[in-house]
């Protein structure tokens, strides 16, 4: 089957373009000696997951428990960290449940509070939980925000029963500078704060065996950053707009496309396309509009509503008919794979296979 079977509006992705980004993400990660720890929220496919880890990846990092009930059923692998703060006893019960069936699920944690609650459900399982302190180098979300804050709560939680401390974390990697959150607020960046860290954590007498970083454009520069362990980055399998603003990608390393169909020229200079935030959603982060059209680059996508996407041609020396098929590239292909209930794998403008998104509207 051809693509041009498919019926608008699809996410497809360019598979030859998805495994060369898996390879030069291994290959530059493993010439620098960092372990790589794909992070599965981006593409939410067991099937995908496998490539990476075929490909060299030492583990998956999942955000929430949902994602790692669905991996672990896949059994893409045994060695899964989980980045977000987890709190209430139905979720801690979840997560003792499913890490009896991983060799390893470690998790993050930023205050005594979550501490406490994953100590409490380690005694009530019989069991052990790995855990890192998340730091603040930049983000302005979650995360202790000095390194001995970092120190301090290690040890308060060193101390609860069922936790085993294994290291510290942050994302994204950072230099310093403006908090990306805002940036109105300096931040020390993140090579600064895990020296800080490390040093008053040896001080202490206490082993720090995995510092993880992260961040798909980070990725590249994992060199500056020697104590790093392990990094993780999720975007990177596919690209999007917001890695091509960050320098990091091209269009040519853009695997996933939205494929939709122009369905009005109302105007000369305005056409319309048949999907609009229930597929490319509304993130725009650090760039404006909302996607690149593959075929007419100088056109812009000022308007999404939920069916609609606009598009303003005013700079286009082309103009699309109706009609036409179009391929855009999304701003934050993460949440466009959570929109839909599948991908499909193309190659040479065949249609290759067909992944369902397996943990598509895991949140909890």
């Amino acid at each position: 089957m051809t693509t041009a079977g498919l019926e608008t509006p699809a996410v497809t992705i360019d598979v030859a373009i998805m495994e060369d980004n898996i390879r030069r993400v291994q290959a530059h990660l493993s010439k620098h000696g960092v372990k790589n720890r794909p992070h599965i929220k981006t593409h939410k496919i067991p099937a995908l997951g496998k490539m990476q880890m075929a490909a060299g990846a030492s583990g998956i990092t999942c955000q929430k428990i949902g994602e790692v009930e669905v991996f672990a059923d896949a059994g893409v692998s045994d060695d899964v960290l989980l980045t977000f703060n987890i709190i209430g006893k139905e979720k801690t019960d979840r997560l003792m449940a499913v890490a009896k069936r991983l060799k390893r699920l470690a998790v993050v944690l930023d205050n005594d509070i979550v501490a406490k609650g994953l100590s409490e459900a380690a005694v009530r399982h019989q069991g052990e939980i790995p855990f890192l302190i998340e730091c603040d180098t930049g983000m302005g979300r979650n995360g202790v925000q000095t390194p001995q804050a970092a120190l301090d709560l290690a040890k308060a939680a060193m101390k609860l029963r069922g936790l085993r401390f294994e290291g510290i974390m942050t994302f994204p990697l950072k230099p310093p500078g403006a908090s990306l959150a805002n940036p109105k607020m300096s931040a020390p960046g993140s090579l600064a704060f895990f020296k800080e860290a490390l040093r008053i954590f040896g001080q202490a007498g206490i082993p720090v065996p995995v510092v993880s970083g992260g961040g798909t454009p980070a990725i590249w520069t994992v060199q500056d950053y020697p104590m790093l362990t392990e990094h993780r980055a999720g975007t990177c399998i596919f690209n999007d707009v917001m890695t091509v603003a960050s320098g990091t990608a091209t269009w040519d390393n853009c695997a996933m496309r939205v494929r939709a169909t122009v369905v009005s020229r109302p105007t000369g200079e305005r056409a319309v396309f048949d999907c609009g935030t229930k597929v490319l959603t509304s993130d725009t982060y650090t760039v404006t509009g909302h996607g690149h059209i593959m075929e007419y680059p100088d056109a812009t996508i000022p308007l999404l509503s939920e069916e609609h996407g606009v598009v303003d041609l005013g700079n286009s020396r082309k103009k699309p008919e109706v009609g036409e098929v179009i391929h855009i590239v999304p701003n934050h292909c993460c949440v466009v794979s959570n929109m839909v209930d599948e991908l499909y794998g193309v190659r040479g403008g065949k249609l290759e296979v067909t992944w369902p998104v397996a943990a598509r509207g895991t949140v909890r």
